[in-house]
């Protein structure tokens, strides 16, 4: 009997100890799978955020192909003003008037007095703040003499030439003195108009002489071209 009870308390020993390996089993399985859906958790929560990210990618680099696009934008719009101050050049030129007397700086200075190349040099300036052209050569009544003076046979070709002057910009002419010593007449004034393409000219503007010697005589007188260099500059 003793060695049966022996055997019956082994038995439900070693059955317990089964029963709790298997509990240990169980819960060690239970553990890992608990632990592998934590991690299958955690590597979803980690793919979600690489998705994002990937997704983050795409949208930026559809940012960088609107920001590759914007670049090009940016590259017609650096481009547009270069190709638009070209055309305002253009622009400028077309838009170019006539210049107006009333907006026109005008001075002469006597040079060579008594010699010969006895001359009056005429400098106008632009005095606007816009661009503006002369053409042809000045009209100019020397004195109290009420008729203009005649173009310069000896002058060269292209009077009918537009001159742009920009703001500030001149242009020069020069009325040449003739004296052969018989009826000259004396003057220390000038009054100037400007031409129009069409030949006519403007009103007439009162120019007070510069220089030394500012009274003049002349028995003959002729007028050159409009210039942007000076005549007889020498």
């Amino acid at each position: 009997m003793t060695t049966h009870r022996a055997r019956r308390t082994t038995r439900a020993a070693a059955l317990a100890a089964v029963t709790a390996a298997l509990a240990l089993g169980l819960t060690a399985c239970g553990g890992t799978d608990g632990d592998s859906k934590a991690a299958g958790g955690g590597h979803a929560a980690g793919s979600a955020p690489t998705r994002s990210a990937s997704g983050g990618d795409a949208k930026t680099g559809a940012e960088q192909a609107a920001s590759s696009g914007g670049t090009k934008e940016g590259a017609r719009s650096a481009t547009t003003p270069s190709g638009t101050g070209k055309a305002a050049s253009k622009g400028t030129t077309a838009a170019a008037r006539q210049c107006r007397g009333d907006e026109m700086l005008v001075t002469a200075l006597h040079r060579f007095a008594g010699e010969q190349g006895d001359h009056l040099l005429v400098t106008a300036s632009n005095t606007s703040t816009t661009p503006c052209w002369v053409t042809s050569y000045p009209a100019v009544r020397l004195g109290d003499d009420g008729a203009s003076l005649p173009h310069s046979k000896k002058d060269v070709p292209g009077g009918d030439k537009h001159l742009t002057l920009q703001p500030g910009g001149k242009v020069y002419s020069a009325v040449n003195l003739f004296d052969y010593g018989s009826k000259n007449q004396t003057a220390t004034s000038l009054a100037i108009a400007l031409r129009g393409a069409d030949g006519h000219t403007g009103p007439f503007y009162s120019v007070v002489l510069k220089g030394q010697q500012p009274q003049f005589s002349w028995n003959e007188a002729d007028v050159l071209n409009w210039n942007v260099k000076k005549p007889y500059d020498f």
